[in-house]
C-alpha cells in the first residue's frame, strides 16, 4: 500500500493536538489506528499484545521510497528483518544503528541483516542503547515502546506510532541517529 492510499499528505502537528486525537482512539486491540490530528498531522498507532503495533512498523517500511534510517535496542523479529531485506534489494537505503550488548544474543536478527548487506553498526557506549524509532525518506518517523522483537508482538505491552510528513520532527531524529551512528563500530570490529 503506498503512502498516499494509506495516508495523505498535511503537513502540521501539534502535539496537543495529536495526544487529544490519540486519547478519543482506541486503547487497546489487534489493528493499528490510523487518522489525522488537529493541525493536519496523518499518523498510524497500534498495540501490543497482538499484530497493532508490528502492522504500524510493517507499514512504515512498505511506505519508504528513498531510505529507511533505524535505530534500535533489540532485534530478533524475522518479519521486520525480512521486510528490512526486502527494501533493501528494492533499492531503498537501509541503514541500522544497533545496541551493542542485545545485538550479540543469540536469537538477535542483526547480524542477519548484516550478512544480507544492510549496513549496521553497533552502540556500545550506553549501558543501554535502548532507541526504537525509524526515520524513513526523512520525513516521516515511527517510534514506541515497541521493540523489534517476536515478545513485543506476542507477550509485551507495547506501543507504535507513525508520524507522518513530519521534516521538522524527522529532522530532529536523523540528527540523533547519526549522532549514534557516529558513535558506533561496524559489525565485527
Amino acid at each position: 500500500m503506498g503512502k498516499k492510499a494509506m495516508i495523505g499528505g498535511r503537513r502540521t502537528l501539534t502535539v496537543a493536538a495529536l495526544m487529544l486525537s490519540l486519547a478519543g482512539g482506541a486503547l487497546w486491540g489487534q489493528a493499528a489506528e490510523r487518522g489525522a490530528a488537529g493541525g493536519g498531522a496523518e499518523y498510524a498507532y497500534g498495540f501490543s499484545p497482538g499484530r497493532g503495533a508490528l502492522r504500524v512498523v510493517e507499514d512504515s517500511i512498505a511506505t519508504a521510497r528513498r531510505s529507511i534510517l533505524i535505530a534500535c535496542y533489540e532485534f530478533t523479529s524475522r518479519e521486520i528483518a525480512d521486510a528490512l531485506i526486502q527494501a533493501a534489494r528494492s533499492g531503498i537505503r537501509v541503514a541500522v544503528v544497533a545496541d551493542e550488548r542485545a545485538s550479540e544474543e543469540p536469537y538477535s536478527r542483526v547480524p542477519y541483516l548484516a550478512r544480507a548487506g544492510i549496513s549496521v553498526r553497533l552502540d556500545g557506549r550506553y549501558r543501554i542503547m535502548h532507541d526504537k524509532f525509524m526515520v524513513i525518506d526523512g520525513r516521516d518517523v515511527e517510534t514506541g515502546s515497541f521493540n523489534y522483537t517476536e515478545a513485543a508482538v506476542q507477550d509485551n505491552a507495547e506501543n507504535a506510532i507513525l508520524l507522518v510528513d513530519v521534516p521538522a520532527i524527522a529532522a530532529g531524529f536523523t540528527r540523533d541517529w547519526w549522532r549514534l551512528w557516529n558513535e558506533s563500530a561496524a559489525l565485527g570490529r
